[in-house]
């Protein structure tokens, strides 16, 4: 897939794999219970079958009913959602994200959870000076 996973979906797709990623699996009546204005069952099912076509979930069959699970890494669904969020939101400035990101919880994050983004910023640092 050489295209970023959430780059191909609809709002509502993306939706979709948002609670499947969340849940790891479930029926399409879970999935319609955890959609905001939930479409009709039937409407749910289509959306699931479209996903299946795109190669972003797949099924197994349990107790007579389809549980969808997603077919894609949740490493691979992480990165495509970050990409969209940076180019959408922030310009494609990792800056201006992570502002942002401090913004709405610097009041939450502990010293801890500070001094590790501080160490991953430095790992990139000696990772960038080392090529």
């Amino acid at each position: 897939m050489s295209e970023p996973i959430y780059d191909q979906l609809s709002r509502r797709e993306r939706q979709i794999m948002d609670i499947l990623l969340e849940l790891r699996e479930a029926s399409a009546e879970t999935v319609r219970g955890r959609l905001p204005e939930a479409p009709s069952y039937s409407a749910v099912r289509a959306m699931l079958v479209k996903l299946e076509e795109k190669g972003v979930i797949d099924h197994i069959e349990r107790d007579l009913r389809y549980v969808y699970r997603p077919a894609v890494s949740r490493r691979a669904a992480q990165r495509s959602a970050a990409s969209r969020l940076l180019r959408v939101f922030y310009d494609s400035s990792l800056a201006q994200a992570v502002r942002g990101l401090l913004d709405t919880s610097a009041d939450r994050l502990s010293d801890e959870e500070l001094d590790q983004v501080a160490r991953m910023i430095d790992r990139e640092r000696q990772r960038r000076r080392s090529e």
